[in-house]
């Protein structure tokens, strides 16, 4: 672990899980091509470059660009100089500089996820942080084939309602959580989903986890969010024993730490059988 810098302040937000919603529609696509020509490395450039269609390409802009300005508000390293690399798995994160992060505290862990125009970002503190983030508008088709990763017991769970929306949404819920948690993991599509389940509430919830063998011993923390009608989120994080973890959410482009909305993140659910 590296140390912080002199004079760098304590971790005072070591418990605060901080999303940001971010539409892709919240920059102009000039302002977008801008802020990614100045900020983004020559890898993200050139990534940026191969999409052959030009919302996909403004997507990406827009959540790698979200991505540099949070970690510049978190951590104090400027856009441009904030160095990005990725695990064996191909997760994302951040090399702290020789001195330490300047801002914030010693550690810092991010996770990112868009889905057709809507960008989530989560960053914590200590620990792992994984968010996954899902339209509601899939095909039933697609949702079956989503259903059929699941274990045993999540997908008799999303059969007790008949096919349609209801069932989609169930199913979706599964999904967000299992993407969530498997990124805060770093093991990606490295990590079965059929492996680990979730319990969950009827409406929003989640009740209890069974985790898949060689989990770490600290507790996991889960939360789902509907940041806007008809788009799923979810958040996986770990935590100490005695935390009692708040949650902010904000909405928009960063271009300040807006208000947010806080919410604390209550209890750990129990382990299934």
């Amino acid at each position: 672990m590296g140390a912080t810098r002199a004079g760098a302040a304590a971790d005072p937000e070591a418990g605060t899980v901080t999303l940001w919603f971010c539409p892709t529609d919240a920059l102009a696509p000039a302002v977008a091509a801008t802020l990614a020509a100045h900020w983004l490395d020559e890898q993200e450039q050139n990534s940026a470059e191969r999409f052959r269609f030009e919302r996909d390409r403004r997507q990406y802009l827009v959540s790698h660009v979200l991505v540099r300005r949070v970690l510049a508000l978190e951590c104090g390293i400027p856009e441009s100089e904030s160095v990005i690399r990725r695990s064996p798995y191909g997760r994302p994160f951040l090399q702290k500089p020789a001195g330490g992060l300047p801002r914030g505290g010693p550690e810092l862990d991010f996770n990112l996820s868009h889905a057709d125009g809507h960008n989530l970002l989560g960053v914590i503190r200590r620990h792992r942080i994984g968010v996954d983030i899902e339209r509601l508008d899939h095909g039933h088709d697609e949702s079956d084939a989503l259903m059929r990763t699941f274990a045993p017991e999540e997908q008799e769970w999303a059969e007790q309602v008949r096919p349609g929306p209801a069932r989609d949404r169930r199913i979706l819920r599964l999904w967000t959580l299992k993407e969530a948690y498997s990124k805060a993991r770093g093991l990606g599509l490295g990590l079965s989903f059929d492996t680990f389940s979730f319990n969950l509430a009827d409406d929003r919830g989640v009740l209890g986890f069974r985790p898949p063998c060689g989990d770490p011993v600290r507790p996991w923390r889960f939360m789902e969010l509907e940041p806007v009608p008809g788009v799923l989120a979810a958040v996986a994080f770990m935590t100490d024993n005695d935390e009692e973890p708040v949650l902010e959410l904000r909405h928009g482009f960063p271009w300040a730490r807006s208000v947010p909305h806080a919410r604390t993140v209550l209890g750990t659910p129990r382990a299934l059988s």
